[in-house]
C-alpha cells in the first residue's frame, strides 16, 4: 500500500545543469609507482576543467622537491591552473622566499598558504626563529614577493588549537585581510556544519569565497586519523554505513561515493557552486561525484593534446 503522505519526490540528481566549479587536491608521490598513479589521476580529472588543482607540501618541507616537480609538470604538460602549498613549519623567511620565487619562475601563480603542522603529531607548533609565526604573516610575506593568488584554510568545526570558534574565525579574517583571495575548508561530513560556518563568516564581515572541502572516503581507518588530527567529526551514522566493508573495497567505494554525492547535493541546494575535492591521488570517487552533480568533460581534447 502506498503512503500518500510520503510521496516519492524528484530524483535527487535529476537534470542538474552542471553549473558548478571544482578544484582538486593531490599529495606529492614518494615512489615511481605512486607518481604514475598520481599522473593518471591528474589526466582523469583534467577534462572536468577544474578552476585549479593543488599539490600539498610535507611538514618541514619534507616533500619540497617532489611538490615542485609535480606542480611544474602539471603546468607544463596539461596547462591546468596549479597551486602549490607552502607552510611556515621549520622554514626561515629567506627559505620561503627562495621556494616562492622558484614557483613563480615555474609558472605558479597560486599558493595555498598554511601555518602547517609540526612534523611529529601532537607536538606544539613553534615558529622558526627567522620565520613566519602564522599563516596571516605568511600571506603578507608572499604578497611582498610576488602578486600571488593565495588560498588559506578554514575550519567549519574549529581548529583544534583555537581558543574558541570566534577566535578561529578572527584568525581566518586576518588571513584574508593580509591578502588571501579565498578560503578552503577542512573536510567535514555534515553539511549543516559548513552552512553554519558560512553564515557566521558572513556575519563577521567575511566576503571572500569559502570553498567546502570534500573528502570522499576511500580508507575509513585513514579518515579517522585525519579527522582526529584536524578536529573533524565522523557521524555515527556514517561509521555504521562502513561497518562490514573492510574486505569489500568495491562496495566501500559505492558507499563512499553515495555519501559524498548526497552531501554535495545538499550543499548545492543551499546555493553552493564551488567544491574542493581531497582526492588522495585517486580519481574515481571525485569524478563520480562531479558526474552526479551534472559535470561533463569540458576540455578533454585539449588535455589529451597537451599530455601527448
Amino acid at each position: 500500500m502506498t503512503d500518500t503522505a510520503s510521496p516519492i519526490g524528484r530524483p535527487l540528481f535529476a537534470s542538474l545543469p552542471g553549473d558548478i566549479d571544482v578544484s582538486f587536491e593531490f599529495f606529492p608521490p614518494k615512489t615511481e609507482k605512486s607518481e604514475q598513479q598520481l599522473w593518471e589521476t591528474v589526466l582523469a580529472l583534467a577534462p572536468l576543467a577544474p578552476q585549479f588543482v593543488s599539490v600539498t607540501y610535507g611538514a618541514g618541507g619534507s616533500t619540497r622537491d617532489r611538490t615542485h616537480d609535480m606542480v611544474a609538470r602539471i603546468i607544463r604538460e596539461t596547462g591546468l591552473p596549479t597551486a602549490a602549498h607552502l607552510t611556515c613549519v621549520e622554514a626561515s623567511k629567506a627559505e620561503i622566499r627562495e621556494v616562492a620565487e622558484a614557483y613563480w619562475e615555474a609558472g605558479v601563480r597560486h599558493i595555498v598558504a598554511l601555518r602547517g603542522d609540526p612534523p611529529t603529531m601532537g607536538d606544539t607548533f613553534v615558529p622558526h626563529p627567522d620565520g613566519y609565526a602564522s599563516a596571516a604573516d605568511l600571506v603578507a610575506g608572499l604578497k611582498e614577493i610576488a602578486p600571488f593568488d593565495i588560498s588559506v584554510a578554514a575550519y567549519p568545526e574549529t581548529h583544534p588549537e583555537a581558543l574558541s570558534a570566534d577566535a578561529d574565525l578572527d584568525n581566518l579574517k586576518r588571513k584574508l585581510d593580509a591578502g588571501a583571495s579565498r578560503a578552503i575548508t577542512q573536510f567535514f561530513f555534515a553539511p549543516e556544519k559548513y552552512l553554519a560556518f558560512r553564515d557566521r563568516a558572513a556575519a563577521a564581515g567575511i566576503t571572500a569565497p569559502i570553498l567546502p572541502g570534500i573528502l570522499p572516503v576511500s580508507n575509513v581507518a585513514q579518515t579517522r586519523k585525519f579527522a582526529q588530527a584536524c578536529g573533524a567529526v565522523i557521524p555515527d551514522w556514517m561509521e555504521e554505513l562502513f561497518e562490514g566493508l573492510d574486505n569489500r573495497p568495491e562496495s566501500r567505494k559505492l558507499v563512499a561515493a553515495t555519501i559524498a554525492a548526497e552531501m554535495c547535493r545538499s550543499l548545492y541546494a543551499e546555493g553552493v557552486r564551488d567544491f574542493h575535492f581531497y582526492t588522495l591521488n585517486r580519481a574515481e570517487l571525485s569524478y563520480a561525484v562531479c558526474h552526479l552533480l551534472g559535470m561533463r568533460p569540458r576540455e578533454a581534447a585539449k588535455v589529451q593534446e597537451n599530455a601527448a
